[in-house]
């Protein structure tokens, strides 16, 4: 092979060294979690992570997020070993990001910037991808430096504010705000026409399907609905919602199924999905599924509901499906062992008998992968749409 081609020559995949601070309320196993969860983000954006720092701080520092001993720390290893990126596990400020940038002099993505290029690759259709620019323009306002390649170039003369002499700067700002403007009057175009065809659907009952990201939402409605929704076993394989009439026993209802939700989800998400989201807050019973394998499903549940409560869906009925109990295991405790046992040491009957089989809301345990319980799962949703329905039409009691 010539230089040439050398050094044409693509490298395999982009590498990332991972950055967190831990936090005086938390434990080493909790980080240990959040850290695997950005490095599934990384993989899931096609960034193999090799490396990961950690710091104990009461608060990330303002100037530099971690310690700048630890920056340093960070910046030796990235030079020594090439790699092309520092991912950190929080939101930086503009500030953070300027002064971070000029230490380690390689390319820099925060928890939010790391989903948001997740969500763009992800995107398919139209409406997501309008969406996902919308965040990314918001999220890229305030952190415009001179270093950022500029969107569109402009020079100054007569007609045009500031002159001559305009920074590219202010340029590129005002750039972004005429496109986010476009972007909002167009998403409101599209919100009318998703707004009249919901209308259309008449007043069935409408069961929403949500939870965590990863959890096997998708596929549920592929068990539940017998369509072929996609389902990956990636972060975010859903963006777009998906509708389904499906019919029980006569009884027919729609199931949706949407973007899942994750910690620490952008707000910037948050207000351009809202729309998205509709579906669950129009809908009269939620599926909460939860993956009950997942060592940190009690953190994911209060993500799932907070979440909720921020788009106002909190005080739907709600009916929690735990899912890949195939997946399940526990350590059980040794026999001199005196300590309380933990949720990590129960067995899944165990939790079962725990305060997950006291909820005031319904519940089940279920494998879609190996289809455990799920025609039990499917008895129990037709007698709660069925509840809903006869509480609304009375007179049609005589279909089931």
């Amino acid at each position: 092979m010539t230089e040439d081609k050398k050094e044409t020559t693509i490298k395999e995949r982009e590498t990332a060294v991972l950055a967190s601070v831990i936090r005086d309320k938390q434990d080493e196993l909790q980080v240990t979690e959040y850290l695997d969860e950005l490095e599934f983000l990384a993989e899931t954006a096609g960034i193999e992570s090799v490396k990961r720092f950690t710091q104990k701080l009461s608060t990330p520092s303002s100037r530099l997020y971690m310690g700048p001993g630890k920056i340093a720390e960070i910046a030796a290893y990235i030079e020594e070993n090439e790699i092309d990126t520092v991912i950190f596990d929080d939101e930086l400020s503009p500030s953070q990001t300027r002064n971070i940038e000029k230490e380690l002099k390689c390319r820099l993505l925060d928890r939010t910037s790391l989903i948001l290029n997740i969500f763009v690759q992800r995107a398919q259709t139209a409406y997501a991808k309008t969406q996902v620019q919308l965040a990314q323009y918001e999220y890229m306002l305030p952190r415009l430096t001179g270093m950022w390649t500029h969107l569109e170039r402009q020079r100054g003369g007569t007609g045009t504010r500031g002159g001559a002499g305009e920074r590219e700067i202010e340029t590129d700002r005002r750039v972004i705000r005429n496109r986010i403007s476009k972007l909002k009057e167009d998403l409101k175009k599209i919100d009318r026409q998703m707004a009249v065809q919901r209308s259309n659907r008449g007043s069935m009952v409408r069961v929403s399907l949500v939870g965590y990201t990863n959890v096997g939402k998708s596929t549920i409605m592929n068990l539940i609905s017998k369509s072929e929704v996609f389902a990956e076993n990636k972060l975010f394989a859903t963006l777009d919602t998906t509708v389904r009439k499906v019919v029980l026993d006569n009884l027919p209802f729609l199931l949706s199924d949407t973007v899942g939700f994750i910690r620490k989800l952008p707000t910037q998400l948050v207000e351009s999905f809202k729309s998205t989201l509709d579906e669950v807050r129009e809908a009269d019973l939620l599926l909460h599924v939860v993956d009950i394998s997942h060592p940190g499903f009690e953190d994911q549940i209060a993500v799932v509901k907070q979440t909720l409560q921020e788009i106002g869906a909190g005080e739907k009925p709600v009916f929690m499906v735990f899912n890949k109990i195939d997946a399940y295991s526990h350590v059980p405790k040794d026999e001199d062992d005196l300590t309380p046992a933990t949720k990590e040491n129960m067995t899944l009957d165990e939790l079962r008998r725990s305060w997950m089989g006291k909820l005031d809301t319904p519940c089940i345990f279920i494998s879609a992968k190996d289809k455990t319980n799920i025609e039990k799962l499917r008895r129990n949703l037709y007698t709660m749409v069925r509840e809903i329905h006869s509480g609304r039409y009375p007179f049609n009691n005589f279909l089931y």
